[in-house]
Parts: structure tokens; sequence; C-alpha cells
């Protein structure tokens, strides 16, 4: 059995993952005002980097434990266009790291929110293109 095969439950493991917080950022956004949108740009964070690492361990890439999209897409094969441009890649690291904590910041709004929504959709559509039907979820 190859590498690639060997991987598979653990493939799975991170779509599954990755799906639940694109769910938990989807429901997060019909809580209308009352909506928590730093824990719905969180949540998309973690969909995003959970496909990334998805992809990596299904190709056999190493990574280090770390929540920087930036450092993580260049991990991924030149040919595996990851349709997310630096600018989200920064936006949604922050996401995951400085807008965890209380400090001096702008609220996050629900535009970003949804647009942080919306991006993760849009990740997690070009990664399952990348990966086969066995290890993605239903």
């Amino acid at each position: 059995m190859s590498g690639l095969c060997d991987s598979a439950h653990f493939v799975r493991q991170w779509v599954e993952k990755a799906e639940d917080d694109l769910k938990v950022s989807t429901y997060l956004l019909t809580m209308g005002h009352e909506c928590p949108y730093s824990a719905v740009c969180f949540h998309a964070q973690q969909c995003v980097e959970k496909y990334i690492k998805a992809l990596l361990v299904y190709y056999g890439i190493d990574f280090p434990k770390i929540h920087d999209l930036t450092k993580l897409t260049r991990l991924v094969p030149a040919e595996m266009l990851i349709p997310l441009s630096d600018e989200e890649q920064d936006k949604l690291t922050d996401y995951a790291t400085v807008d965890r904590y209380p400090g001096d910041r702008e609220p996050i709004t629900d535009a970003e929110a949804e647009e942080a929504v919306s991006i993760a959709r849009r990740v997690r559509e070009a990664i399952r293109s990348f990966l086969p039907p066995e290890v993605l979820t239903h």
C-alpha cells in the first residue's frame, strides 16, 4: 500500500474537523446581532488551515504546528493553486492569533465575518478538488 493510501484515514479526520469549523462559523452567522463575529472568523480560519493540512498530509508533506496560512500554503505543491491572496492569508491568520485575545483593535464586523466564511468555502472547494472521494466527508 502506498503512503498516500495509508494516510487516507488521517486525511479524512482533518477534513472532518475542517467541515466542523465551517459548520460552526456558518451557524454562528445565523445569530444576527448576537453573533460573536470574532468566533466566526476564527472558525473560518480553522477550516482553511485544516483543509490545507489535510492536503499536505495526503501528499506526505510535513508541516509545523502553526496557524500561519502563508507558511502553510508555501508548502503546497506549486501546481495546486490555493485561491487565497496574500492579504486573505494574513487576515485569516490574524483571526486565529491576534484577534483571539483582548487588545486595542477595532471589532470585527458582520461583513468581515461573512467574507471570512466566503473565503473558507472557496478554499474548501479548491482543496476538495485535489483530494480523492474516499477522504471527503458527506
